[in-house]
């Protein structure tokens, strides 16, 4: 189901606690900008400024109920970001899943918290389950990505996926348009 898919992410972490929720991830207020701006909103509760601090590839760590809360696209704003990976002791299933249907693969796994500081370097294997501190050493294991929601995030999202398998069509139709 993979398709020969290589799902190996490497860079720099940005950690955060527990209980972080989709209302910090991204703001209500985000909701008002154009969709290509919401990114610039995110985390700034709690890490203002966050969104132009981040490069391409960086990866997430945090501690237990990562991305609890509403349904937001979390995963669309923290790929805007240039967010590559989100590990978390655990990661709500709902934010699980809205990652990895914007093709930003996570993983829940207890204990990854404990191995990482800020700026650290981070090397997580999601086919293998495996996440490593390339700073200091040390790893821990965790299950692997399913092989669906491995194929979804090599396929490039959800959609992507359901347009290439022919489920969808690439560009939906609109009856209020005609």
């Amino acid at each position: 189901m993979t398709g020969g898919i290589e799902l190996v992410r490497e860079g720099r972490v940005w950690k955060f606690g527990d209980l972080v929720n989709t209302d910090m991830i991204m703001p209500g207020t985000a909701f008002r900008l154009p969709k290509g701006e919401q990114h610039t909103l995110c985390f700034e509760s709690v890490r203002p400024g966050w969104a132009r601090e981040v490069a391409p590839g960086d990866i997430i760590v945090a501690g237990h109920d990562f991305g609890m809360g509403s349904s937001r696209p979390i995963g669309d704003v923290l790929r805007a970001c240039g967010i590559a990976a989100v590990v978390a002791d655990s990661i709500n299933g709902l934010a699980l899943r809205n990652c990895i249907n914007a093709s930003l693969p996570g993983l829940s796994c207890p204990g990854v918290a404990a191995l990482f500081e800020d700026g650290e370097r981070a090397r997580v294997d999601f086919l293998a389950g495996r996440i490593d501190n390339l700073s200091r050493g040390g790893f821990v294991q965790a299950p692997a990505l399913v092989p669906l929601l491995a194929g979804i995030v090599g396929a490039g999202g959800v959609i992507a996926m359901l347009v290439k398998d022919g489920d969808v069509e690439a560009v939906p139709f609109v009856a209020a348009s005609r």
